[in-house]
């Protein structure tokens, strides 16, 4: 058995008129994510650390934003297809370490509910997964709330 570690980052701008999801749950807020597909920032920097962790590049290059198919996708389809890339290469989550750095809305109370969603699709437990929520002080894009951005680090375990 082989161990690898892989991170991911994303960002999503926020405008009025979209919805907004995160952690594969929909977030009532006054602005939602900008993306081609529904620009949940926490589940693209999740997928993107499983294919690095796996030495299989990135999100872009499995599911590009110039595919007319995917405008609009539910991220959660992109993160089970990702997770059955993986599986297909024989390799398996150990656990998910993440931190999602918003100024509002506040999500700390939905952080339980994203783990469940995420736990499901991917097919492990929840305690396997870690969801943490910061601000930037008001410092920055997401500190003038004009984004959200996110960070994940996976470890996976390789057996071919």
């Amino acid at each position: 058995m082989k161990i690898r570690v892989g991170f991911g980052f994303d960002v999503h701008k926020l405008e009025p008129g979209y919805e907004f999801w995160l952690g594969g749950v929909k977030i009532e807020h006054t602005k939602g994510s900008v993306g081609h597909s529904d620009g949940d920032a926490l589940i693209h920097a999740i997928c993107d650390a499983l294919l690095g962790a796996a030495g299989l590049r990135d999100i872009g290059v499995h599911f590009p934003d110039n595919d007319p198919t995917l405008k609009g996708i539910d991220s959660k389809i992109l993160l089970k297809k990702t997770v059955d890339i993986l599986t297909e290469k024989g390799v398996s989550i150990g656990n998910i370490d993440s931190t999602i750095c918003l100024e509002k809305p506040k999500i700390k109370a939905l952080i339980p509910q994203m783990q469940q969603t995420l736990a499901k699709v991917m097919g492990i437990d929840t305690t396997d997964i870690s969801i943490k929520a910061t601000t930037t002080e008001t410092l920055g894009f997401t500190g003038r709330e004009e984004g959200v951005s996110a960070y994940a680090v996976v470890l996976i375990e390789k057996s071919k």
